[in-house]
């Protein structure tokens, strides 16, 4: 079963919704034929002074080769900034007509877009609008609207992390509480990752999957209360990093439906839980491997090519999101890996094609799709402040640098924010929220740079100004130097429904050494201080610490540097 965030029906009526959406109902059964247009319009992300919002416009008289949306605001609201749409206003009066790429609206058709607007007071969901002068979301009488439909879970919220307390592993905290001034974020929640068939039940004397739900429900008390759960167990799973393979091999789809996907999947639907927001975060990195790490690219890895050729990352994402979005309290994220990652123009709208083609494999749509997660166990900046990717330096643009090296982005805010408007134009819901992992991205301490770097060279200036201090982007195990981030934060900016500590700050990314384990984890020379890098680091050095265990294992050095760089600093 698939739902959307805001309860879209055939035939429309206009209704102001508790969660900032005006929705949809059936106007006592009339057909689509009756009502000449439909708008959905949502209250995606809203603080004291401002907010964002998403558009969906459907045709349902004759076919366009261009359109004209108009609206007006009861209260102060103002439009800031828009995307897929010109959008101008005059006093409250507000119109959205087409960009060149979207004028053409078939009959049945329907075109989504965005803005960000600003306000004081009341932020009420305009009551009517009209599409080239006729006027959308009742019939062709123009009568008096029905209630709305009672269908669908009444406690399923836009953004699930607003309003909500988020839980805590014990288990995690215990650890953090137990290292020198680790009781600071030992409060902190952090993503549970099950990371292998037997951690659904527990394995090593660690809770399970039920544990953690009963003690979220204890933690949850009165209130709503997000528990964030990291599914993480394909076939041939993050086929270029074998600190993190898995233990299930490349053909082993059917063992991950029947024994990994299907007992989840049975206990999170347990009525016993339908009270709690289940967040999970779906198949980290392994996708993306599929456009950057195969064919004849450079960065090209024998077992991506496998995985490509198989399909089983694309089954495996599309049948846990399937079965998972079943489930009505559950809200999806896809990984969408990072800014130094996918950010270039070769890999930025194939991955987002990729995405969809996973979201709508093994009977899943994109309605199972809550929205994605991006730096998800990574390490790249939230906000890079000292230069632009316009400044230009001794004749040369910030984009040419060793360090940016064409790319489009500079951080992981700009990233998933413009990440974002590309899945929506891939075919995604136009109020898809993302979440951005900040558990690592810090960056503080005494090598924190105050502005950027000496206008010698473009590269000068952006290593010296540049919070990310890893040798490369690349980079992704143990980093020497990284830092807390951001802690966990509701609504944080426009298009991200949170920041989170997906990753528990302090757990390995994988060992500098090879060592034994049952756990189907190898070694990857990445995680290795010595390794002097491949073409997917540009050949640099590792920058990993040194004496790091299996991934997932307490790194208690690790925990110690992230508080000591922690940004904003611990107190």
């Amino acid at each position: 079963m698939s739902r959307t965030r805001t309860a879209l029906l055939a035939a429309m009526a206009l209704v102001a919704g508790a969660t900032g959406t005006a929705f949809a109902v059936d106007p006592g059964g009339a057909g689509t034929a009756a009502v000449p247009c439909t708008v959905d319009y949502t209250i995606q992300n809203q603080w004291s002074t401002g907010f964002t919002a998403a558009v969906t416009l459907t045709n349902n008289s004759a076919a366009k080769s261009s359109w004209s949306l108009k609206w007006s605001y009861a209260g102060n609201q103002k439009v800031t900034s828009g995307w897929n749409a010109r959008i101008s206003q005059s006093g409250a009066a507000v119109t959205a007509a087409n960009e060149s790429y979207n004028g053409q609206l078939a009959t049945g058709g329907s075109v989504s877009f965005g803005f960000q607007g600003s306000y004081s007071g009341s932020n009420a969901i305009p009551a009517t609008f009209t599409l080239d002068g006729v006027t959308c979301n009742v019939d062709g009488g123009g009568g008096p609207t029905d209630p709305p439909d009672p269908g669908g879970p009444s406690s399923r919220v836009n953004n699930p992390y607003e309003g909500a307390k988020v839980y805590v592993n014990p288990e995690w905290s215990a650890n953090a509480a137990a290292e020198p001034g680790g009781s600071r974020v030992a409060d902190q929640p952090t993503g549970v990752w099950l990371d292998r068939i037997a951690a659904i039940n527990g394995a090593g004397g660690k809770m399970g999957l039920r544990d953690h739900l009963d003690e979220a429900l204890r933690q949850k008390g009165s209130g709503e209360l997000v528990v964030q759960f990291v599914i993480y167990n394909l076939p041939g799973r993050d086929c270029s990093a074998l600190a993190s393979n898995g233990e299930l091999k490349a053909d082993e789809i059917g063992r991950y439906k029947t024994e990994y996907i299907d007992p989840i999947k049975a206990i999170l639907a347990d009525p016993k839980y339908a009270s709690l927001r289940i967040v999970t975060t779906v198949e980290i990195d392994s996708l993306p491997n599929l456009v950057t790490n195969t064919g004849s690219r450079p960065t090209a890895v024998p077992q991506c090519d496998v995985m490509k050729a198989n399909g089983n990352y694309v089954k495996g994402v599309g049948y846990a999101l399937n079965k998972l979005g079943d489930v009505p309290n559950v809200y999806n994220y896809v990984d969408a890996g990072h800014h130094g990652w996918i950010g270039w123009d070769d890999n930025f709208g194939p991955t987002a094609t990729l995405m969809k083609e996973a979201a709508t494999a093994e009977g899943a749509t994109v309605d199972d799709v809550h929205g994605f997660i991006t730096n998800t166990a990574n390490y790249s900046a939230l906000k890079e402040n000292n230069f632009t990717l316009d400044d230009t330096v001794a004749g040369k643009s910030v984009r040419e640098s060793k360090w940016v090296d064409w790319n489009r982005y500079l951080d992981e805010l700009s990233y998933a924010q413009a990440f974002r408007n590309q899945l929506v134009s891939a075919g995604f819901a136009s109020n898809i929220g993302m979440l951005i992992d900040t558990s690592r991205n810090g960056w503080g301490g005494a090598a924190r740079p105050t502005g950027p770097g000496a206008t010698t060279s473009v590269d000068t200036y952006v290593d010296g100004g540049r919070y990310d201090r890893r040798l490369n982007a690349g980079n992704w195990c143990n980093q020497s130097g990284a830092g807390l981030g951001e802690r966990p934060k509701a609504a944080p900016a426009a298009g991200i429904d949170a920041y989170v500590w997906m990753k528990p700050p302090g757990e390995s990314d994988g060992s500098s050494k090879a060592i034994p384990n049952d756990e189907g984890k190898g070694f990857d020379r990445m995680c290795d201080p010595t390794y002097t890098g491949n073409p997917r680091n540009n050949n640099n050095m590792s920058g990993a610490l040194p004496d790091a265990p299996v991934s997932g294992h307490w790194f208690s050095a690790q925990f110690r540097q992230l508080m000591q760089n922690a940004y904003p600093p611990l107190s």
